[in-house]
């Protein structure tokens, strides 16, 4: 039986394992058979995680993250993970391939998934041009005409954010009013810089080696037409990645794991959750590196403990005998 056990290898979860290496605790980290790095895997140049004042690629910083946990002692399995049994002293964590590996803790770093669209081109532009996370990538649409599609909170806080970068913000909402919060929209509509698109949704997206323009379709009429854009950032939501813990651990009403108060302890003893999966607002990889480190560290003082009370059990039984 391990002593912890890693689920995710994203930056929450490398980094968490970075942490368990160091502290001996020779952590075995399960990576997905097929979304290995998370979604920086998907990025192409990353400015704003420290360190990098050149920038790096987000593959490159992964993969330099996982070398890091395993120049430690991090075991990487790269497989899915399709059952968890976290109630009790032995956590138990099932593979796709059959095997069950068992630890005395676990931390969970599935990180979030953001919703999409559900376009061909979608995928195929993806870091050229179609994004998710305007603090992310904004950067790189100076003086560009911008689409951003969503209704809600985040899709004002990202044209809002864009409007310092772009010539102009074409929000793209699907009917003709907003969900977004009062003040969100009152902010979207005072930016001089923000223009609303109203009734249409995004049926397809032009360009070869990065995008050039949108298909839309009018949502009363069903008429099409396109639009020019250098950029499309998609805001429709995300969700975290916790279907394996339903009915195991408590969820917020947000639907991420809930945790006591700035730990990433879960309703469950040692049981430790970190990064997006835990975290409905931030989202961005330094803050799920930083998670990651609090999740490893409370791992590390959780498994402390236990061995300090397995050593006062065995003396008591040797004292009664």
């Amino acid at each position: 039986m391990r002593q912890l056990i890693i689920i995710g290898s994203g930056p929450a979860g490398y980094t968490a394992a970075i942490y368990a290496a160091r502290a001996q605790l020779q952590p075995l980290l399960i990576a997905s058979s097929v979304e290995a790095g998370g979604e920086l895997m998907n990025t192409t140049e990353v400015e704003n995680f420290p360190g990098f004042p050149a920038g790096i690629q987000g593959p490159e910083l992964m993969m330099s993250m996982q070398q890091q946990a395993e120049r430690f002692g991090t075991e990487v399995v790269y497989d899915d993970v399709v059952r968890l049994e976290l109630d009790g002293d032995v956590k138990k964590v099932t593979l796709g391939s059959g095997v069950t590996h068992e630890a005395q803790a676990v931390i969970f770093a599935t990180g979030s998934a953001y919703r999409k669209l559900g376009l061909s081109d979608e995928e195929r532009l993806s870091g050229r041009g179609v994004s998710w996370c305007a603090t992310c990538d904004g950067f790189f649409f100076k003086e560009k005409v911008i689409a951003v599609v969503g209704g809600g909170d985040s899709a004002m806080e990202e044209a809002t954010f864009l409007s310092r970068f772009g010539s102009k913000v074409v929000v793209i909402h699907r009917k003709d009013t907003l969900r977004a919060s009062k003040i969100m929209q009152e902010r979207a509509f005072n930016d001089p810089k923000i223009e609303f698109v109203w009734n249409s949704e995004v049926v397809g997206i032009t360009g070869t080696d990065a995008v050039t323009g949108l298909i839309l379709r009018d949502t009363v009429d069903g008429s099409e037409r396109e639009l020019e854009v250098g950029g499309l950032f998609i805001a429709i939501g995300n969700d975290p990645r916790t279907h394996l813990v339903h009915g195991q651990l408590d969820l917020t009403t947000e639907g991420t794991i809930a945790v006591d108060g700035r730990s990433s302890k879960t309703s469950l003893t040692g049981v430790f959750a970190a990064g997006d999966v835990i975290d409905p607002h931030y989202r961005q990889a330094v803050t799920a590196a930083g998670s990651g480190t609090v999740a490893a560290l409370d791992a590390e003082h959780y498994l402390a403990q236990l061995g300090d009370s397995v050593v006062a059990e065995a003396e008591e039984i040797v004292a009664a005998h």
